[in-house]
Protein backbone atom coordinates (compact mmCIF):
# COMPACT_ATOMS: atom_id res chain seq x y z
CA UNK A 1 0.00 0.00 0.00
CA UNK A 2 2.93 2.28 0.50
CA UNK A 3 3.66 2.16 -3.29
CA UNK A 4 -0.04 3.95 -3.80
CA UNK A 5 0.55 7.27 -5.90
CA UNK A 6 1.11 10.11 -3.78
CA UNK A 7 1.28 13.31 -6.23
CA UNK A 8 2.60 16.07 -4.68
CA UNK A 9 2.32 19.72 -5.91
CA UNK A 10 5.66 20.09 -7.50
CA UNK A 11 4.67 17.54 -9.82
CA UNK A 12 1.66 18.53 -10.42
CA UNK A 13 3.15 22.11 -11.88
CA UNK A 14 5.83 20.18 -13.55
CA UNK A 15 4.07 16.61 -14.90
CA UNK A 16 2.60 15.90 -18.31
CA UNK A 17 0.14 13.26 -19.20
CA UNK A 18 -2.70 13.12 -16.92
CA UNK A 19 -2.31 16.64 -15.42
CA UNK A 20 -1.81 18.40 -18.74
CA UNK A 21 -5.44 20.14 -18.40
CA UNK A 22 -4.16 21.03 -15.27
CA UNK A 23 -1.13 22.55 -16.32
CA UNK A 24 -2.69 24.69 -19.22
CA UNK A 25 -5.15 26.27 -15.90
CA UNK A 26 -2.22 27.95 -14.65
CA UNK A 27 -1.74 30.31 -18.15
CA UNK A 28 -4.59 32.35 -15.96
CA UNK A 29 -1.18 33.62 -14.51
CA UNK A 30 0.16 35.77 -17.45
CA UNK A 31 -3.17 37.22 -18.36
CA UNK A 32 -2.60 39.20 -14.73
CA UNK A 33 0.93 39.36 -13.91
CA UNK A 34 2.77 42.18 -15.73
CA UNK A 35 6.11 43.72 -14.52
CA UNK A 36 5.37 46.26 -11.48
CA UNK A 37 5.70 49.85 -12.59
CA UNK A 38 7.71 52.24 -10.51
CA UNK A 39 5.26 52.93 -6.94
CA UNK A 40 5.51 56.29 -4.95
CA UNK A 41 4.92 56.63 -1.34
CA UNK A 42 2.87 59.87 -1.79
CA UNK A 43 0.39 57.41 -4.19
CA UNK A 44 -0.56 56.38 -0.34
CA UNK A 45 -4.05 57.31 0.47
CA UNK A 46 -4.54 59.63 3.36
CA UNK A 47 -3.83 59.02 7.18
CA UNK A 48 -2.02 55.52 4.94
CA UNK A 49 1.56 54.78 6.39
CA UNK A 50 2.28 51.70 3.98
CA UNK A 51 0.93 49.48 1.22
CA UNK A 52 1.30 48.67 -2.12
CA UNK A 53 0.51 51.48 -4.63
CA UNK A 54 0.40 51.36 -8.95
CA UNK A 55 -3.49 50.28 -9.28
CA UNK A 56 -6.98 51.10 -8.91
CA UNK A 57 -8.32 50.32 -5.59
CA UNK A 58 -4.75 49.90 -4.45
CA UNK A 59 -5.90 51.82 -1.20
CA UNK A 60 -7.94 48.55 0.12
CA UNK A 61 -4.81 46.83 0.70
CA UNK A 62 -3.09 50.16 2.35
CA UNK A 63 -2.85 50.39 6.18
CA UNK A 64 -2.29 52.84 9.10
CA UNK A 65 -0.30 52.87 11.70
CA UNK A 66 -2.77 51.64 14.44
CA UNK A 67 -3.54 48.44 12.24
CA UNK A 68 -1.75 45.07 11.95
CA UNK A 69 0.23 45.46 9.44
CA UNK A 70 1.20 48.82 10.26
CA UNK A 71 1.96 47.97 13.62
CA UNK A 72 4.07 45.22 12.25
CA UNK A 73 6.27 46.83 9.69
CA UNK A 74 6.58 50.05 12.34
CA UNK A 75 8.02 47.64 14.99
CA UNK A 76 10.34 46.00 12.07
CA UNK A 77 12.03 49.31 11.26
CA UNK A 78 12.26 50.11 14.89
CA UNK A 79 14.52 47.00 15.22
CA UNK A 80 16.21 48.00 12.38
CA UNK A 81 16.78 51.89 13.56
CA UNK A 82 17.79 50.17 17.33
CA UNK A 83 20.16 47.75 14.83
CA UNK A 84 18.70 44.68 16.59
CA UNK A 85 16.88 43.35 13.20
CA UNK A 86 18.60 40.88 10.31
CA UNK A 87 19.64 41.95 7.12
CA UNK A 88 17.55 39.47 5.99
CA UNK A 89 14.89 37.11 7.19
CA UNK A 90 15.74 33.52 5.20
CA UNK A 91 12.08 31.92 4.38
CA UNK A 92 11.57 28.15 3.41
CA UNK A 93 8.57 28.02 1.29
CA UNK A 94 6.65 25.71 -0.78
CA UNK A 95 7.77 25.96 -3.95
CA UNK A 96 4.47 26.40 -5.70
CA UNK A 97 3.28 29.38 -3.41
CA UNK A 98 6.47 31.14 -3.84
CA UNK A 99 5.32 33.31 -6.90
CA UNK A 100 2.14 35.17 -4.67
CA UNK A 101 5.07 36.71 -2.97
CA UNK A 102 7.40 37.54 -5.98
CA UNK A 103 5.32 38.25 -9.09
CA UNK A 104 3.91 41.92 -8.81
CA UNK A 105 -0.06 41.63 -9.38
CA UNK A 106 -2.17 43.17 -10.51
CA UNK A 107 -0.61 45.05 -13.26
CA UNK A 108 1.65 48.38 -11.76
CA UNK A 109 1.65 46.95 -8.80
CA UNK A 110 5.02 45.91 -6.37
CA UNK A 111 5.55 42.20 -6.06
CA UNK A 112 4.82 41.32 -2.36
CA UNK A 113 8.49 40.96 -1.25
CA UNK A 114 9.56 44.28 -2.49
CA UNK A 115 7.35 46.15 -0.89
CA UNK A 116 8.09 44.36 2.98
CA UNK A 117 12.10 44.94 1.70
CA UNK A 118 11.12 48.57 0.51
CA UNK A 119 9.67 49.52 3.75
CA UNK A 120 11.33 47.72 6.54
CA UNK A 121 15.20 47.63 4.76
CA UNK A 122 15.26 44.06 5.63
CA UNK A 123 15.56 41.26 3.09
CA UNK A 124 13.22 37.84 2.49
CA UNK A 125 15.87 35.25 0.96
CA UNK A 126 12.72 32.48 0.00
CA UNK A 127 14.22 29.10 -0.04
CA UNK A 128 12.28 26.79 -2.35
CA UNK A 129 11.13 23.95 -0.09
CA UNK A 130 10.06 21.00 -2.73
CA UNK A 131 6.01 20.33 -2.71
CA UNK A 132 5.23 17.36 -0.04
CA UNK A 133 8.31 17.52 1.22
CA UNK A 134 7.67 20.80 3.54
CA UNK A 135 7.37 18.67 6.84
CA UNK A 136 10.33 16.45 6.04
CA UNK A 137 12.51 19.62 5.07
CA UNK A 138 11.66 21.39 8.52
CA UNK A 139 12.39 18.40 11.01
CA UNK A 140 15.75 17.90 9.13
CA UNK A 141 16.81 21.45 9.75
CA UNK A 142 15.51 20.86 13.91
CA UNK A 143 16.99 17.44 14.39
CA UNK A 144 20.23 18.09 12.65
CA UNK A 145 20.23 21.95 14.40
CA UNK A 146 20.75 23.40 10.83
CA UNK A 147 19.69 26.36 11.24
CA UNK A 148 18.97 27.19 8.30
CA UNK A 149 15.36 29.15 8.03
CA UNK A 150 14.30 31.82 10.35
CA UNK A 151 10.61 30.91 8.96
CA UNK A 152 9.06 27.49 8.29
CA UNK A 153 5.90 26.89 6.31
CA UNK A 154 4.84 23.61 6.57
CA UNK A 155 0.78 21.52 7.28
CA UNK A 156 -1.21 23.05 10.00
CA UNK A 157 -1.43 19.87 11.70
CA UNK A 158 1.85 19.44 12.00
CA UNK A 159 2.15 22.13 14.86
CA UNK A 160 1.67 19.62 17.66
CA UNK A 161 4.48 17.53 16.60
CA UNK A 162 6.86 20.44 16.12
CA UNK A 163 5.97 22.47 19.35
CA UNK A 164 6.23 19.08 21.05
CA UNK A 165 10.50 18.76 19.73
CA UNK A 166 10.73 22.35 20.88
CA UNK A 167 11.95 23.20 17.28
CA UNK A 168 9.19 26.34 16.82
CA UNK A 169 8.98 28.78 18.85
CA UNK A 170 5.71 29.73 21.37
CA UNK A 171 4.68 33.13 19.81
CA UNK A 172 2.50 33.82 22.39
CA UNK A 173 4.53 36.95 23.66
CA UNK A 174 4.83 38.41 20.08
CA UNK A 175 1.05 38.12 19.38
CA UNK A 176 -0.12 40.36 22.86
CA UNK A 177 2.69 42.90 22.06
CA UNK A 178 1.89 43.62 18.22
CA UNK A 179 -1.81 42.18 18.26
CA UNK A 180 -2.48 41.06 14.99
CA UNK A 181 -6.30 40.84 15.58
CA UNK A 182 -7.44 37.31 14.09
CA UNK A 183 -10.08 37.20 16.09
CA UNK A 184 -11.61 40.58 14.67
CA UNK A 185 -14.82 39.96 13.43
CA UNK A 186 -15.60 41.98 9.79
CA UNK A 187 -11.51 41.04 9.26
CA UNK A 188 -10.44 37.99 11.23
CA UNK A 189 -10.93 34.52 10.73
CA UNK A 190 -14.10 32.55 10.51
CA UNK A 191 -15.49 31.73 13.91
CA UNK A 192 -13.13 33.91 15.45
CA UNK A 193 -11.40 33.11 18.05
CA UNK A 194 -12.58 29.50 17.74
CA UNK A 195 -10.67 30.04 14.05
CA UNK A 196 -7.78 31.38 15.55
CA UNK A 197 -7.51 28.27 18.14
CA UNK A 198 -7.99 25.92 14.72
CA UNK A 199 -5.28 27.24 12.37
CA UNK A 200 -2.73 29.22 14.64
CA UNK A 201 -2.46 27.49 18.52
CA UNK A 202 -1.47 24.47 20.13
CA UNK A 203 -2.87 23.55 23.85
CA UNK A 204 -3.96 26.76 24.01
CA UNK A 205 -0.77 28.83 23.03
CA UNK A 206 0.09 30.29 19.21
CA UNK A 207 2.43 28.54 17.38
CA UNK A 208 2.07 29.49 13.40
CA UNK A 209 0.19 32.07 11.63
CA UNK A 210 -2.17 30.48 8.82
CA UNK A 211 -1.36 31.34 5.28
CA UNK A 212 -3.26 28.90 3.57
CA UNK A 213 -6.84 27.88 3.60
CA UNK A 214 -7.70 24.74 2.17
CA UNK A 215 -10.85 24.15 3.43
CA UNK A 216 -11.69 20.87 1.07
CA UNK A 217 -14.85 22.45 -1.45
CA UNK A 218 -17.25 20.79 -2.99
CA UNK A 219 -18.08 21.97 -7.01
CA UNK A 220 -20.18 20.23 -9.50
CA UNK A 221 -21.28 20.79 -13.14
CA UNK A 222 -24.09 23.26 -13.64
CA UNK A 223 -24.89 21.91 -17.25
CA UNK A 224 -25.40 18.45 -16.46
CA UNK A 225 -27.62 19.44 -12.83
CA UNK A 226 -29.68 22.26 -15.34
CA UNK A 227 -30.30 19.99 -17.95
CA UNK A 228 -33.54 19.52 -18.52
CA UNK A 229 -33.58 15.96 -20.32
CA UNK A 230 -31.59 15.01 -17.13
CA UNK A 231 -33.55 16.35 -14.51
CA UNK A 232 -36.31 14.97 -16.06
CA UNK A 233 -34.76 11.39 -16.03
CA UNK A 234 -33.63 11.69 -12.58
CA UNK A 235 -36.97 12.67 -11.20
CA UNK A 236 -38.67 10.06 -13.13
CA UNK A 237 -35.94 7.30 -11.20
CA UNK A 238 -35.76 8.65 -7.75
CA UNK A 239 -38.79 10.57 -7.31
CA UNK A 240 -37.10 14.06 -6.41
CA UNK A 241 -35.71 17.21 -8.56
CA UNK A 242 -32.15 16.87 -9.41
CA UNK A 243 -30.29 19.51 -7.18
CA UNK A 244 -26.45 19.71 -5.52
CA UNK A 245 -26.65 16.92 -2.66
CA UNK A 246 -27.54 18.01 0.38
CA UNK A 247 -27.65 14.60 1.82
CA UNK A 248 -24.88 11.69 1.60
CA UNK A 249 -27.93 9.54 0.76
CA UNK A 250 -28.63 12.19 -2.30
CA UNK A 251 -25.07 12.20 -3.13
CA UNK A 252 -24.95 8.45 -3.60
CA UNK A 253 -28.45 8.75 -6.01
CA UNK A 254 -26.42 11.42 -7.95
CA UNK A 255 -23.36 10.32 -8.48
CA UNK A 256 -24.76 6.77 -9.31
CA UNK A 257 -27.11 8.88 -11.87
CA UNK A 258 -23.91 10.39 -13.54
CA UNK A 259 -22.32 7.24 -13.40
CA UNK A 260 -21.32 6.65 -17.27
CA UNK A 261 -17.68 5.33 -17.77
CA UNK A 262 -18.34 4.05 -21.46
CA UNK A 263 -19.47 8.10 -21.89
CA UNK A 264 -15.87 9.55 -20.20
CA UNK A 265 -18.34 10.71 -17.04
CA UNK A 266 -17.69 9.52 -13.68
CA UNK A 267 -20.44 10.39 -10.83
CA UNK A 268 -18.05 11.88 -7.95
CA UNK A 269 -14.43 11.97 -8.27
CA UNK A 270 -13.68 12.71 -4.69
CA UNK A 271 -10.58 11.45 -3.90
CA UNK A 272 -9.81 7.72 -2.62
CA UNK A 273 -6.07 7.71 -2.80
CA UNK A 274 -3.07 6.83 0.07
CA UNK A 275 -2.61 10.19 1.55
CA UNK A 276 -5.63 12.61 0.21
CA UNK A 277 -8.30 10.27 0.38
CA UNK A 278 -8.92 10.12 4.10
CA UNK A 279 -10.39 13.53 4.03
CA UNK A 280 -12.99 12.06 2.40
CA UNK A 281 -14.00 9.65 4.75
CA UNK A 282 -13.79 12.54 7.45
CA UNK A 283 -16.28 13.94 6.19
CA UNK A 284 -18.64 11.24 6.14
CA UNK A 285 -17.61 9.73 9.71
CA UNK A 286 -17.69 13.45 11.80
CA UNK A 287 -21.16 14.21 10.26
CA UNK A 288 -22.76 11.15 11.91
CA UNK A 289 -23.83 12.99 15.18
CA UNK A 290 -24.99 16.47 16.16
CA UNK A 291 -22.98 18.76 16.27
CA UNK A 292 -20.53 16.59 15.54
CA UNK A 293 -19.21 12.86 15.78
CA UNK A 294 -15.60 12.95 17.93
CA UNK A 295 -12.40 11.06 16.81
CA UNK A 296 -12.08 10.84 20.41
CA UNK A 297 -13.71 10.84 23.41
CA UNK A 298 -13.00 13.49 26.49
CA UNK A 299 -11.06 10.04 28.01
CA UNK A 300 -9.27 10.09 25.26
CA UNK A 301 -10.39 6.68 23.76
CA UNK A 302 -10.86 6.30 20.46
CA UNK A 303 -14.17 6.42 18.95
CA UNK A 304 -13.70 5.25 15.40
CA UNK A 305 -14.27 1.42 16.34
CA UNK A 306 -18.06 2.29 17.15
CA UNK A 307 -21.35 2.17 14.96
CA UNK A 308 -20.29 5.10 13.17
CA UNK A 309 -16.69 4.33 12.30
CA UNK A 310 -17.82 1.27 10.44
CA UNK A 311 -20.52 2.66 8.85
CA UNK A 312 -18.79 6.02 7.62
CA UNK A 313 -16.06 3.11 5.78
CA UNK A 314 -18.94 0.82 4.44
CA UNK A 315 -19.72 3.94 2.64
CA UNK A 316 -16.46 5.03 1.74
CA UNK A 317 -15.77 1.76 -0.36
CA UNK A 318 -19.34 1.67 -2.19
CA UNK A 319 -19.03 4.55 -3.23
CA UNK A 320 -16.10 3.26 -5.43
CA UNK A 321 -18.88 2.81 -7.48
CA UNK A 322 -19.18 6.23 -8.16
CA UNK A 323 -15.35 6.72 -9.15
CA UNK A 324 -12.75 5.88 -12.07
CA UNK A 325 -11.55 2.06 -11.72
CA UNK A 326 -8.04 3.71 -11.03
CA UNK A 327 -9.82 5.72 -8.02
CA UNK A 328 -7.22 4.07 -5.71
CA UNK A 329 -4.33 5.74 -7.68
CA UNK A 330 -5.92 9.22 -8.57
CA UNK A 331 -4.46 12.12 -6.81
CA UNK A 332 -5.15 15.13 -7.34
CA UNK A 333 -3.94 16.43 -10.75
CA UNK A 334 -5.62 13.02 -12.14
CA UNK A 335 -8.73 14.28 -10.37
CA UNK A 336 -8.25 18.14 -11.70
CA UNK A 337 -7.34 16.79 -15.10
CA UNK A 338 -10.78 14.86 -15.24
CA UNK A 339 -12.75 17.44 -14.25
CA UNK A 340 -11.49 20.10 -16.57
CA UNK A 341 -12.24 17.65 -19.18
CA UNK A 342 -15.66 17.44 -18.30
CA UNK A 343 -14.96 13.82 -16.73
CA UNK A 344 -16.98 14.15 -14.00
CA UNK A 345 -20.39 15.23 -12.13
CA UNK A 346 -19.27 16.35 -9.33
CA UNK A 347 -15.38 16.75 -6.66
CA UNK A 348 -14.32 17.66 -3.69
CA UNK A 349 -10.79 19.59 -3.70
CA UNK A 350 -8.65 22.46 -2.84
CA UNK A 351 -11.06 25.44 -3.14
CA UNK A 352 -8.48 26.78 -6.18
CA UNK A 353 -10.09 24.56 -8.45
CA UNK A 354 -12.35 27.23 -9.62
CA UNK A 355 -9.74 29.76 -9.84
CA UNK A 356 -8.00 27.16 -12.65
CA UNK A 357 -10.80 25.55 -14.85
CA UNK A 358 -13.27 27.70 -14.51
CA UNK A 359 -11.18 30.32 -16.64
CA UNK A 360 -11.52 32.37 -20.47
CA UNK A 361 -7.80 31.77 -20.29
CA UNK A 362 -7.86 28.41 -19.91
CA UNK A 363 -8.18 26.98 -23.24
CA UNK A 364 -8.42 23.59 -22.67
CA UNK A 365 -10.97 23.57 -19.91
CA UNK A 366 -14.27 21.94 -21.00
CA UNK A 367 -15.88 23.38 -17.96
CA UNK A 368 -14.93 26.84 -17.79
CA UNK A 369 -18.82 28.86 -17.20
CA UNK A 370 -20.38 25.49 -16.03
CA UNK A 371 -19.03 25.12 -12.58
CA UNK A 372 -20.81 25.67 -9.14
CA UNK A 373 -19.88 25.60 -6.03
CA UNK A 374 -22.08 23.49 -3.08
CA UNK A 375 -21.91 22.61 0.70
CA UNK A 376 -20.97 19.49 2.22
CA UNK A 377 -22.93 16.40 2.30
CA UNK A 378 -24.68 16.01 5.53
CA UNK A 379 -27.09 13.76 7.87
CA UNK A 380 -30.18 14.77 8.83
CA UNK A 381 -30.29 13.85 12.84
CA UNK A 382 -32.72 15.35 15.32
CA UNK A 383 -34.26 17.61 12.99
CA UNK A 384 -30.88 19.38 11.61
CA UNK A 385 -28.91 18.84 8.77
CA UNK A 386 -25.19 18.19 10.02
CA UNK A 387 -23.07 19.15 6.90
CA UNK A 388 -19.54 19.53 7.94
CA UNK A 389 -15.98 19.68 5.91
CA UNK A 390 -12.38 19.17 6.70
CA UNK A 391 -8.87 21.24 6.70
CA UNK A 392 -6.01 19.32 4.72
CA UNK A 393 -2.53 20.87 4.08
CA UNK A 394 -2.79 24.04 4.34
CA UNK A 395 0.70 26.30 4.50
CA UNK A 396 1.01 27.99 7.86
CA UNK A 397 4.14 30.07 8.84
CA UNK A 398 5.99 28.86 12.22
CA UNK A 399 9.15 30.83 13.58
CA UNK A 400 12.05 28.27 14.08
CA UNK A 401 13.75 27.91 18.01
CA UNK A 402 16.87 28.27 16.08
CA UNK A 403 16.15 32.20 14.38
CA UNK A 404 18.40 34.43 15.52
CA UNK A 405 15.92 37.41 14.80
CA UNK A 406 12.22 35.22 15.97
CA UNK A 407 10.42 38.56 16.93
CA UNK A 408 11.53 40.58 13.11
CA UNK A 409 11.00 36.50 11.79
CA UNK A 410 6.86 36.40 13.56
CA UNK A 411 6.69 40.65 12.81
CA UNK A 412 6.83 39.39 8.84
CA UNK A 413 4.30 36.92 9.22
CA UNK A 414 2.29 38.82 10.83
CA UNK A 415 2.28 41.07 7.91
CA UNK A 416 1.83 38.60 5.54
CA UNK A 417 -1.48 36.86 7.54
CA UNK A 418 -3.09 40.08 8.13
CA UNK A 419 -6.10 41.11 6.47
CA UNK A 420 -5.13 43.45 3.89
CA UNK A 421 -2.05 41.90 2.33
CA UNK A 422 -3.32 38.23 2.90
CA UNK A 423 -6.31 39.54 0.46
CA UNK A 424 -3.94 40.91 -1.61
CA UNK A 425 -1.89 38.00 -1.71
CA UNK A 426 -3.81 34.66 -2.05
CA UNK A 427 -6.02 36.72 -5.04
CA UNK A 428 -2.29 36.37 -7.11
CA UNK A 429 -2.76 33.58 -9.57
CA UNK A 430 0.99 33.19 -9.34
CA UNK A 431 0.67 30.41 -6.62
CA UNK A 432 -2.01 28.24 -4.43
CA UNK A 433 -1.79 30.29 -0.81
CA UNK A 434 -6.07 30.46 -0.95
CA UNK A 435 -8.09 32.18 0.88
CA UNK A 436 -9.74 31.88 4.47
CA UNK A 437 -9.79 35.24 6.16
CA UNK A 438 -13.28 36.90 6.02
CA UNK A 439 -12.09 40.05 4.35
CA UNK A 440 -10.31 37.81 1.68
CA UNK A 441 -14.46 36.42 0.84
CA UNK A 442 -15.70 40.11 -0.11
CA UNK A 443 -12.30 41.34 -1.92
CA UNK A 444 -12.80 41.88 -5.26
CA UNK A 445 -9.31 40.96 -6.29
CA UNK A 446 -10.13 37.73 -4.79
CA UNK A 447 -13.53 37.36 -5.85
CA UNK A 448 -12.61 38.01 -9.50
CA UNK A 449 -9.32 35.28 -9.10
CA UNK A 450 -11.88 33.01 -7.33
CA UNK A 451 -15.06 33.50 -8.20
CA UNK A 452 -18.31 35.35 -6.22
CA UNK A 453 -20.36 32.48 -6.63
CA UNK A 454 -17.35 30.20 -5.21
CA UNK A 455 -15.93 32.63 -2.57
CA UNK A 456 -19.76 32.46 -0.51
CA UNK A 457 -19.93 29.04 -0.45
CA UNK A 458 -16.09 28.87 0.53
CA UNK A 459 -16.76 30.99 3.50
CA UNK A 460 -19.81 28.67 4.57
CA UNK A 461 -17.78 25.48 4.58
CA UNK A 462 -15.07 26.86 6.56
CA UNK A 463 -17.64 28.13 9.03
CA UNK A 464 -18.62 23.90 8.72
CA UNK A 465 -15.14 22.75 8.39
CA UNK A 466 -13.62 20.54 11.66
CA UNK A 467 -9.85 19.75 11.73
CA UNK A 468 -7.86 17.19 11.09
CA UNK A 469 -5.73 15.35 14.46
CA UNK A 470 -3.46 18.42 15.25
CA UNK A 471 -2.05 17.36 18.36
CA UNK A 472 1.66 14.70 19.14
CA UNK A 473 1.54 12.11 17.22
CA UNK A 474 -0.80 13.54 14.98
CA UNK A 475 1.02 11.84 11.67
CA UNK A 476 1.16 8.22 13.22
CA UNK A 477 -2.61 8.36 14.32
CA UNK A 478 -3.39 9.80 10.56
CA UNK A 479 -0.54 6.94 8.68
CA UNK A 480 -2.57 4.34 10.86
CA UNK A 481 -6.04 5.63 9.27
CA UNK A 482 -5.00 5.76 5.97
CA UNK A 483 -3.55 2.47 5.78
CA UNK A 484 -6.86 0.87 7.10
CA UNK A 485 -8.59 3.03 4.65
CA UNK A 486 -6.92 1.39 1.75
CA UNK A 487 -7.30 -2.02 3.38
CA UNK A 488 -10.71 -1.76 3.06
CA UNK A 489 -10.68 0.17 -0.59
CA UNK A 490 -8.93 -3.06 -2.11
CA UNK A 491 -10.95 -5.58 0.07
CA UNK A 492 -7.91 -6.89 1.96
CA UNK A 493 -9.93 -5.50 4.96
CA UNK A 494 -13.19 -5.60 5.90
CA UNK A 495 -14.77 -2.37 7.04
CA UNK A 496 -15.30 -3.87 10.79
CA UNK A 497 -11.44 -5.08 10.51
CA UNK A 498 -10.02 -1.98 9.29
CA UNK A 499 -11.70 -0.06 12.14
CA UNK A 500 -10.52 -2.29 15.22
CA UNK A 501 -7.02 -2.55 13.87
CA UNK A 502 -7.16 1.59 13.27
CA UNK A 503 -8.36 1.29 17.11
CA UNK A 504 -5.57 -0.95 18.26
CA UNK A 505 -2.72 1.25 16.42
CA UNK A 506 -4.14 4.82 18.12
CA UNK A 507 -4.06 2.87 21.74
CA UNK A 508 -0.47 2.25 21.20
CA UNK A 509 0.46 5.72 19.56
CA UNK A 510 -1.22 7.43 22.92
CA UNK A 511 0.20 4.94 25.27
CA UNK A 512 3.32 6.17 23.34
CA UNK A 513 3.14 9.61 23.57
CA UNK A 514 1.48 10.25 26.82
CA UNK A 515 -2.42 10.17 27.68
CA UNK A 516 -2.09 13.22 30.04
CA UNK A 517 -0.74 15.10 27.36
CA UNK A 518 -2.97 13.71 24.48
CA UNK A 519 -5.96 14.63 26.59
CA UNK A 520 -5.36 18.08 27.32
CA UNK A 521 -4.46 18.43 23.19
CA UNK A 522 -7.72 16.82 22.42
CA UNK A 523 -9.74 18.81 24.68
CA UNK A 524 -8.42 21.98 23.33
CA UNK A 525 -8.68 20.57 19.59
CA UNK A 526 -12.51 19.76 20.49
CA UNK A 527 -13.19 23.58 21.15
CA UNK A 528 -12.51 24.31 17.62
CA UNK A 529 -15.09 21.98 16.11
CA UNK A 530 -17.93 23.87 14.46
CA UNK A 531 -21.42 23.61 15.84
CA UNK A 532 -23.36 25.16 12.72
CA UNK A 533 -26.84 23.02 12.19
CA UNK A 534 -28.73 23.38 9.18
CA UNK A 535 -32.29 23.92 8.57
CA UNK A 536 -34.02 20.58 6.61
CA UNK A 537 -35.45 21.46 3.96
Amino acid sequence: MSQLIRMSRRRLLASGGKAAMFVAATGIAPQFIRPGRAFAADALAPGMIGGPTGFDGAERYQYGPDTPEGRAIEAAKALKAAGKAPAKIVLGLSDGSIGQLTKPFPAGAPSIKDLWEKETGIAIEIVGLPNGQEFTKTMQDISTKGGAYDIYSTEWNRLGDLAETGGIAKLDDFVAKHKPEWDDPKQGYVNGAKGVSLLNQYRGSTYGVSLDGDFQTWVYRTDLFGDAAEQKAFKDKYGYDLAPPKTWKQHSDVAAFFQRPDKGLFGSTDLRNQGWGYTNWYQRYVSMASPNQFLFGDDGKPLINSEQGIAATKEYVESLAHHSPDAISWGWPEQYGNFAKGGAAMTCAFSNLPKFLDNAGNKDSAVTGKIGSMLPPGREIDGKLISRSVLWFSLTGMVSSQSKNPEAAYLLLQWLGSARIYAWMSANPGGYLDPFRLSDFSDPLVRQTYHAYHMDVVRETVARTVPTINYPGATAFHNALDENLVASLTKAKTPEQAMADTEREWKKIARRIGEDKLLEAIKTNKEAWPTVLDPIS
